[in-house]
């Protein structure tokens, strides 16, 4: 079943699943998906089932409307198209067509929770929590630098200590908001070698662990700060995962969006959402 996935600024606020065959999208109470923002129009955008296919048609809002970044006036939408409608996103997700598919490189690829071992990922997040705690304290040093060019007032405030960091528990059950200074963001990885060429996996969970126990296995962990990615095992002292090209060695690294990354000879595009 195709569905919705409503966010705005990263955060989610709303899904639908589409059961019907139009879904108008506007700023107006009657709407299917109401927006209520000033940015969007009364009847901004429709969305017309038809069978397994979906079709976007902007209804000649006041300031368009967007897939994947590009202006649109009709779109035959895919799966993991993101529309903007003013400062809202909505994400178009139709696993009916890729299930079969995805389920087969989730079994090749993505370990379940049953067969990891639990005292190496406490380290792995352990070593996240170092590498999380070690930017936070990079981006303070950078602004208490920058301080100096800043009037008395200005440099104080940035003497307050920065906030304290969401663990991996914290994000499994959603995290303090005074703790968290952006929402959690949203990624996938995109297969970008061998048989499973083109796959995608939304990383949605706060611990994803992938690879081929006994050859090599890598966690990715999503927090508040970003997606980070740890070592958890190879059958090769010194055999570390990949991101563009060169090893992470022991330490948690922080992924960035278009970054390549390689576990267990799979080579993964990571895209921000």
């Amino acid at each position: 079943m195709a569905r919705l996935i409503l966010s705005l600024d990263n955060q989610v606020l709303a899904e639908y699943n589409m059961t019907k065959e139009r879904y108008t999208i506007g700023r107006l109470p009657d709407n299917d998906v109401r927006i209520d923002n000033p940015a969007v129009s009364g009847h901004h955008s429709l969305i017309i089932n038809i069978l397994n296919d979906s079709f976007l048609e902007d209804l000649n809002s006041t300031n368009g409307t967007y897939v994947n970044g590009k202006l649109i006036k009709k779109h035959a939408l895919q799966h993991s198209d993101v529309i903007t409608i003013g400062h809202h996103q909505l994400r178009f997700s139709d696993q009916q067509l890729n299930e079969p598919e995805q389920d087969e490189f989730e079994k090749t690829m993505v370990i379940p929770a049953g067969q990891q071992n639990a005292a190496q990922l406490a380290k792995a997040e352990a070593a996240t929590e170092a590498a999380a705690a070690a930017d936070a304290e990079s981006d303070y040093q950078a602004d208490a630098a920058a301080a100096i060019k800043l009037d008395p007032d200005e440099a104080a405030a940035l003497d307050e200590a920065p906030k304290k960091q969401a663990s991996l528990r914290d994000t499994s059950r959603g995290i303090d908001a005074a703790n968290a200074p952006n929402a959690l963001p949203f990624a996938k990885l995109q297969v970008l070698s061998g048989g499973f060429a083109g796959r995608e996996l939304e990383l949605t969970k706060a611990l994803t662990t992938l690879g081929r126990p006994g050859v090599q296995v890598a966690a990715i962990t999503r927090r508040a700060e970003g997606y980070y990615i740890v070592h958890v095992e190879s059958d090769k002292e010194g055999d570390f995962p990949l991101v563009n090209g060169q090893p992470i060695g022991a330490q948690a690294r922080k992924l960035q969006d278009n970054d390549v990354v390689q576990i267990a000879g799979v080579k993964m595009g990571f895209f921000a959402v």
